[in-house]
């Protein structure tokens, strides 16, 4: 087997960002709108889709499995319903590529299926741990066999009962696999976590004619419910994550001010932007609509001071995924402390590693730490050559560090970028007028 080769992107220092755009959809709601699109009766319309890889995978997996999926048109999909007892035992292992949403959810889809499916990943998702789902649908019924609680996953989908499941982590992830599952078994069933997750997947079943109950921490849902293909289009927002780059690279340049529209601004996915004003920028809310249960609005941010900021354990379920990105704003003037992220060790990368050794080598004063680490701006980056280590939100991180840094960078794989932004380069030559 021939290695796939990764192309590098050299950066210049650039003097600020402006402008406005609109980032790609979210790649959360992607996932769960083609997942409970192809469970549902009925034809459901998705327009705004991410264009990511990690959707993709999703796609293709389902059309595996029997779904039939057209495209409608740009970032537009039809997926025509005829329920989960619809799914055929697909003919080979699906691959959910580097997604881990696409491998945890489809499993919660697949453990109330009465056949035997393998679920695979590239070598990245194969690393990450999996015993997380597998446990709670081995609870429910589920056969689940595994390497060491990693990937490759052989499922025995069939007859599945309601549990209580007490989550040790906060993880969306964990929370709909168990969810999705739960709509295919007997009696009730629950999750609890220790702190608040991403709620897309509870905020989407209403959408889909499906009732559940929310608690504090607490969700619950009654088995043998048919979901329901929407009348209407369902619109996909910009990705808030993906917004982050940008709205953090406005905050850390001098000059700079960026407008985002159409983008998701769900509660629980808008920590970054609190966390951008406590470390000295000016931001602008503007919530102009709600489709399907989430909000979606504009983003203004603009450079105002450098200011430190320590985060922990409870700020860290509603940014995680900015985290690398909060941390090169840091990096950039200001200083950032984090501790309680010990989830990032098991992302595409050990993120709290690969984004430490990244930002030394690009000059930076950073410090690893168990569950976190320390950025200090106080001296202006060098640049050089660094390895993005197969993680799209380190490509993005490193970017930013690039355009405040003294001389040029050169990002090694920055086309996994594509994972979840395809045209980052693009937009990022825009904004900066390079």
């Amino acid at each position: 087997m021939t290695a796939t080769r990764h192309a590098p992107l050299t950066l210049l220092p650039a003097p600020g960002l402006h402008g406005s755009l609109r980032v790609p959809g979210d790649k959360s709601l992607s996932h769960r709108y083609a997942l409970l699109g192809a469970m549902a009766r009925g034809c459901t319309t998705v327009r705004g889709l991410s264009p990511g890889a990690d959707v993709r995978s999703t796609l293709e997996c389902l059309r595996a499995l029997g779904v039939r999926i057209d495209t409608v048109g740009p970032d537009a999909v039809r997926l025509d319903g005829r329920g989960p007892d619809a799914f055929r035992a697909p003919a080979a292992t699906l691959d959910a590529g580097n997604s881990g949403t696409t491998m945890r959810l489809l499993s919660g889809v697949l453990a109330g299926c009465p056949f035997r499916t393998v679920l695979a990943g590239d070598a990245s998702l194969s690393r990450r741990p999996m015993r997380r789902v597998i446990d709670p649908l081995v609870a429910m019924g589920a056969r689940i066999e595994a390497v060491d609680g990693h990937a490759p996953l052989a499922i025995d989908g069939g007859a599945l009962h309601g549990i209580r499941w007490v989550s040790p982590v906060a993880s969306a992830q964990i929370k709909s696999a168990v969810l999705l599952a739960g709509l295919r078994a007997s009696g009730t069933t629950s999750v609890e976590e220790p702190l608040a997750s991403r709620d897309h997947t509870e905020r989407a079943f209403p959408a889909f004619g499906l009732v559940l109950e929310r608690g504090d921490r607490v969700c619950s849902v009654a088995g043998g419910q048919q979901a329901v293909a929407p009348a209407e289009p369902l619109d996909v927002p910009g990705d808030p994550s993906s917004a982050a780059v940008w709205a953090a690279a406005a905050a850390a340049l001098p000059g700079s001010e960026v407008h985002i529209q159409g983008v998701g601004l769900n509660p629980l996915r808008t920590g970054f932007l609190d966390a951008l004003a406590r470390m000295g920028a000016r931001v602008t809310l503007d919530v102009q609509e709600e489709r399907a249960g989430e909000l979606v609005g504009a983003i203004t941010v603009s450079h105002g001071a450098h200011e430190a900021l320590t985060l922990g354990a409870a700020d860290i379920p509603a940014l995680i995924d900015e985290l690398p990105v909060l941390a090169a704003r840091a990096a950039l003037g200001g200083r950032l402390e984090v501790s309680g992220a010990g989830e990032l060790r098991v992302k595409e990368s050990d993120r709290i590693h690969a984004l430490v050794a990244g930002f030394r080598t690009l000059g930076v004063e950073a410090e690893e730490r168990p569950d976190g680490f320390v950025v200090d701006g106080t001296r202006r980056p060098t640049g050089g050559r660094v390895d993005a280590c197969l993680d799209h939100r380190l490509v993005m991180a490193f970017a930013l560090v690039a355009l405040g840094a003294t001389g040029p960078t050169t990002i090694d794989g920055a086309d996994v970028v594509a994972v979840s932004y395809p045209g980052f380069d693009r937009d990022l030559a825009r904004l900066t007028g390079c």
